[in-house]
Formats: structure tokens, C-alpha cells, sequence
């Protein structure tokens, strides 16, 4: 964070100090709110929660060199105390950022927010110093500690914009206002709390209505080819920049394909220029969330060279995302276990599908959840979708919704031995440990509360007798 006095930060907060000896020591180091974080400078930051009060550790930190704690009330060290934390961390955000001469890019959608965002912040790391969303924090506590994490050598704060309902990225935006807005896409992913896709357009269009007008700056990046996203035009006073497979898209991929790996390579347009890339990234889904940090990259003055060799040396920074690694006896295990909805399930069983040619080919998937009355309908879809592809065997993990997933393979022709369903994650491992070739390909994919990662991770985790399990 850009270095402020305790007095500062009070102030900027609304909240009164308690046992501070010298309201002129500033912070110097990160804000956060995990006490195993501190470093001597931080700013800790004492949530309560429904286990851990983070008041509890107010002195274990100030002991590790902490120079205050953001609290709820006094705590016997350093402190400054307001009625809201999460209310006052906002305010501090708000604050840091608007010091701060660095751009600020927002990005929010269905599928794919962190994978595109990790190859924004790849692709402008190139240009200059960037800071960007760690994993998936993209809530009310996660983007303001993210911003904070800002210093003054920061040029580009890249940000992940989540929402359950209206109005949340309305909020988040308040807390940090970009200069630059992108909406991937409006999928079935949380349709169950939306309510449907109109309302889940109207939620994330929320950030393109606080992007300043075009004279002050602001750009709208909208996908082309997503009816709903493209008609956020007409709710922005920004300019509007388009990119997808369109041929009206400002931005645009051509000669789309697929190396023998699975990996996408296609010619970048942009209005700059064109420029061949080669992604490390596995699956052709990756095409669309390049084509959007180009956009993004080109709005900030890079040429299409810049940005194809950019995109092409980008890799994956958050875990559990099209995670690729091979066995020593060959057997390749793609973790995309972080999370799934509809969009981001069919994408994955199609890279799937890509990267196992001549090879046998495994889908162990589970659940995705909050799809409300959709549900039934999207499970099937899932398992009717690995059969067409021709993937070799679908373990379909878990209760009901697994057995829908394994019903649909079964309806769509999938007979024998081709799908199966399995209780839980250790039988999924017992099941794959038993038939398991060298050569297979394995992709391992559910929504987050499934835990399917364990699975992944058991897989390639050998032990002294070749054995794994699932943890």
C-alpha cells in the first residue's frame, strides 16, 4: 500500500485510535486480514467471523510488527476503531485508489473472470507494473484488499468484479471506480440466485454504467458475440470497444484452431494490426478471454505484436483451472476443479476432448451448483455433451446431480461401462487407480463446494507402493 500515517488512515475511515503512542507511524507494509500474513508495516484487519474473531489475534500481530489493527473495538494494542470494518476497509480502498495514478481495469461474467484475468495482467505486466486479483477474490473484502496492495509504482490495478445479486458490482465499483470495464459474458452460472439471465445482464451491466463518458476516458469492452453483453452499449456513456469471433468485433480472432495438443492458435485483429498467437493455455474456450485482454491491452496503447507475444508466453496463475500435468507413466491429469457452471463444463469437455485424440479419455465431474430449477436440465446436457465428444469414460461423482449427469450419458447412447456413478471422491480415486493406462487423459471438474480437487491431487500424488488416494 502507498504509505500512510495511522492519523491518515483514521481519518480517512471515520475512526477513532486507541493505544497508539504515535499517531505519525505510518503503514508501510500490506493490509490484510489473515494474521499470518503480517509483516512488520501491515495493517491488520479484525473481521469476525463464525469461527475465528480476528480481535482475538489483535496482539499475536502487533507483535509480529504490525502498526495497527482495524477493529470493532479497542483490543489493549494499536488500533483504530470504527463501527464497520468492511465498511471502513471500502473507504480506505476508495482512497488509496484515487491517489493512485495507476488505470484501473474491472472485468466481471459468467465463466472465465479469473482465467481472462490473469491474462490481462500478463499481458500488461509487459507494459508496465501491474496489480492484480489474487485467485477469485473478487468480493466485498477481497477487491478493496487487492487495491490496497497497490504502491506507487503500480501503472495497472486489474480487477475481478464478482456478484450474487443487483447491485453488488454497482458496489464494488463505488469502492473502486475503473477507467475501464469489460463483461465477458452472461451465462446460467448463480442462476439460481439471479433468477434468470435478464437479471443476471443486468447485474454485471452494472459496471459498465459507472465507467466514465467517453470524454473523461472510459471504455466498455463488450463481447460481440454475446447478445445479452453487446447490448450493455446502450446502458454506458463510455466508449465502446467490441472483440470476440465477430466480424463487426473491434477486436477479433481469425483461422481459429487447435494444435495436436489441444492448445489454441489464431491471428489476433485488432485495429492496430494483426499478429499471430500460439497460447500455452489448454482448450479453444481460451480464444474468446484472449481476444478480451487484447481488447484491453490494445485500449491502453499496445500493438498487436506486443499483445500477441504477451498472450502467447501467458500461462496459468490461479490454481485449479485447466491445470495440466503428466504422470512420469504418462498419464495426463487436467485439474479444473476450482469451480463449474454449464459454460465453463461443455468448454472444458471440449478441451478435453481436443487434447485426447488417439488417447483414452476420462471426464470425472460432480455437481454444479446454484442452478436452481435449470439443475436437472444442465446435468443432462453435460452428459449427453461427453458422449457426443467421444470421451472415453464419464465418472460422474456424487448425489443427485451426479446420477442426472450420468443419466444423460446413459440416455444419449453411453450403455456398458462407458459412464459410471460413484459416491464420492475416494471412490472416484479407487475406480481410476484400478484402470488407469499410461497415455490416458484426465479431466477433473465440479463446482468448489464438491472438492473434487482432491481427486486430482490424489492422482498425482504416488505412493511408496504406486498407490494413491483421494485426502
Amino acid at each position: 500500500m502507498i504509505a500512510l500515517s495511522l492519523a491518515e488512515i483514521a481519518e480517512v475511515v471515520g475512526g477513532q485510535t486507541h493505544d497508539i503512542p504515535d499517531p505519525a507511524v505510518q503503514v508501510t507494509g500490506p493490509v490484510v486480514r489473515d494474521s499470518r500474513e503480517v509483516v512488520p508495516g501491515s495493517l491488520f484487519v479484525a473481521f469476525v467471523g463464525e469461527r475465528v474473531d480476528g480481535h482475538d489475534f489483535a496482539a499475536a500481530v502487533v507483535e509480529a510488527g504490525a502498526a495497527a489493527v482495524l477493529a470493532s473495538r479497542p483490543v489493549g494494542v494499536p488500533a483504530i476503531v470504527v463501527d464497520d470494518v468492511q465498511a471502513a476497509l471500502g473507504a480506505l480502498a476508495r482512497h488509496v485508489v484515487r491517489r493512485l495514478g495507476a488505470t484501473l481495469v474491472a472485468l466481471t461474467g459468467s465463466a472465465g473472470k479469473t482465467s481472462t484475468k490473469d491474462l490481462i495482467a500478463q499481458v500488461l505486466q509487459h507494459k508496465a507494473p501491474t496489480v492484480w486479483t489474487p485467485g477469485s477474490l473478487n468480493n466485498e473484502i477481497g477487491l478493496p484488499l487487492t487495491a490496497l496492495s497497490a504502491t506507487e509504482e503500480t501503472r495497472f490495478l486489474v480487477l475481478e468484479m464478482g456478484a450474487r445479486g443487483i447491485g453488488h458490482i454497482r458496489y464494488l465499483a463505488g469502492l473502486t471506480p475503473p477507467r475501464i470495464g469489460l463483461v465477458l459474458n452472461v451465462g446460467t452460472a448463480h442462476i439460481g440466485e439471479f433468477g434468470g439471465r435478464e437479471q443476471i445482464a443486468q447485474a454485471k451491466g452494472e459496471l459498465v454504467e459507472a465507467l466514465p463518458s467517453e470524454a473523461e476516458g472510459g471504455t466498455a469492452v463488450l463481447n460481440a458475440d454475446d447478445p445479452l453483453v453487446r447490448a450493455m452499449a446502450s446502458r454506458t456513456k463510455a466508449k465502446v470497444l467490441l472483440f470476440g469471433e465477430s466480424d463487426e468485433a473491434d477486436v477479433r480472432a481469425e483461422n481459429v484452431r487447435l494444435t495436436d495438443t489441444g492448445q489454441p492458435s489464431f491471428t489476433l485483429h485488432t485495429p492496430s494490426g494483426c499478429s499471430d498467437v500460439t497460447m500455452r493455455l489448454y482448450g479453444e474456450h481460451h480464444v474468446s478471454n484472449a481476444l478480451a485482454a487484447a481488447a484491453v491491452a490494445h485500449e491502453l496503447g499496445m500493438s498487436a505484436e506486443e499483445i500477441a507475444t504477451a498472450l502467447s508466453a501467458a500461462g496459468t496463475l490461479s490454481r485449479w483451472r485447466m491445470e495440466v500435468t503428466e504422470r512420469p507413466d504418462g498419464v495426463t491429469v487436467v485439474n479444473d476443479a476450482y469451480n463449474a457452471n454449464p459454460e465453463s463444463m461443455k468448454a472444458a469437455l471440449r478441451a478435453l476432448a481436443a487434447m485426447g485424440k488417439g488417447r483414452r479419455t476420462w471426464a470425472v465431474l460432480g455437481k454444479m451448483a446454484e442452478l436452481g430449477d435449470e439443475a436437472l436440465a444442465e446435468h443432462d446436457a453435460v452428459g449427453r455433451l461427453a458422449v457426443r465428444l467421444n470421451v472415453s469414460k464419464l465418472v460422474a461423482v456424487g448425489g443427485r446431480e451426479a446420477a442426472w449427469l450420468q443419466l444423460g450419458a446413459y440416455n444419449e447412447g453411453s450403455w456398458g461401462e462407458e459412464s459410471v456413478h460413484v459416491s464420492d471422491a475416494q471412490a472416484a480415486v479407487d475406480l481410476l487407480r484400478s484402470e488407469l493406462r499410461p497415455g490416458d487423459v484426465v479431466l477433473v471438474k465440479a463446482s468448489r463446494s464438491v472438492g473434487l480437487e482432491s481427486v486430482a491431487q490424489a492422482l498425482l500424488e504416488t505412493g511408496a507402493e504406486g498407490e494413491v488416494s483421494a485426502r
